[in-house]
């Protein structure tokens, strides 16, 4: 009995190794935000309130709501035409996978969801670990729109 109890572990515990190896954690992803996403980005309500980043940075867009949401349509942003196209024909919606994987390369993930070899992001920056891109998205997760968040169950 000993033997199978130890491989029935054993086999579960490999199982376990095929998961992601980041935990997401959205307290981590502040933190990371703030190291590195704030030159660029912030977070505001649609009352006007910064959750987070700098007050007037408008060099990305604002952040807020943006699990959930098509890629590229942020009224008075002007979006690179790859990352429209990537919205508006590919059908990009955001979820916190898609951002993860956009956040470490950015033009290589607009290349491959386009299947072209000469889309670009006007995103330069690059997360370089994935454990911290998971814990940015998990904190961008954070900041749902208020419809989304009062809509009702089931």
């Amino acid at each position: 009995m000993k033997f199978v109890t130890k491989a029935a572990i054993g086999a579960f515990a490999l199982t376990l190794s095929g998961l992601p190896a980041f935990a997401q954690s959205a307290e981590d992803g502040a933190t990371v935000f703030q190291r590195q996403c704030q030159n660029c980005h912030n977070i505001v309500d649609d009352s006007g309130e910064v959750l987070a980043g700098r007050p007037n940075m408008r060099t990305g867009p604002n952040l807020y709501g943006v699990v959930g949401r098509q890629a590229g349509i942020i009224d008075g942003f002007r979006y690179g035409d790859d990352l429209v196209s990537a919205g508006a024909e590919a059908g990009l919606v955001w979820s916190e996978e898609e951002l993860i994987a956009y956040l470490q390369d950015p033009r290589g993930y607009l290349r491959e969801k386009l299947d072209n070899n000469r889309a670009r992001s006007q995103m330069a920056f690059q997360v370089r670990s994935e454990s911290d891109a998971a814990d940015v998205a998990a904190y961008l997760a954070t900041f749902g729109a208020p419809e989304a968040e009062e809509a009702p169950a089931g």
